[in-house]
């Protein structure tokens, strides 16, 4: 097996807003058991997530999604790397999104005990280098609630 091969990406990724994104998913997928992102563009100034809920969750609740993200990052949560097998993978992780061409070796990004989710994407080492997550602004149609946000370094 070539290691590079796996752990190469396949695009260009800002590491904080990266794993913001990460800490971003686990906590929707705990505050409103929906899973995670199904189509996110993530970018070093700005990014979006969505996520398809039945009702729009309301400020009050979008605000508390960035309190518990930002509480999250506050820990100091390393960040690792684990090559698995598909089969391993698989009770660990949803890999509904892994595409058929997958290699049998399966590369596990945890976010501490927070999170974890199969992912070829660069991360930092440690949620304190992600920096202060904003909720930007929101927007929910059709079942469908589209957050925008930024990481800004801690001053």
């Amino acid at each position: 097996m070539d290691t590079n091969e796996i752990n190469t990406p396949k695009k260009d990724y800002f590491p904080p807003m990266h794993t913001a994104e990460h800490i971003l998913n686990q906590t929707m997928v705990r505050m409103f058991h929906c899973g995670r992102s199904r189509n996110a563009h993530i970018e070093k100034k700005k990014s979006k997530c969505d996520y398809f809920l039945p009702d729009d969750p309301g400020e009050e609740c979008l605000t508390e999604v960035e309190r518990r993200v930002n509480e999250v990052i506050d820990r100091h949560l390393p960040v690792t790397i684990a090559f698995v097998s598909r089969e391993q993978a698989a009770d660990l992780v949803d890999l509904s999104k892994l595409p058929e061409e997958a290699k049998d070796t399966i590369r596990i990004v945890r976010v501490g005990d927070y999170d974890a989710c199969a992912c070829i994407g660069e991360h930092v080492k440690n949620t304190s280098e992600i920096g202060h997550f904003t909720l930007l602004n929101h927007d929910y149609a059709d079942g469908r609630l589209r957050l925008r946000f930024k990481v800004a370094p801690i001053s």
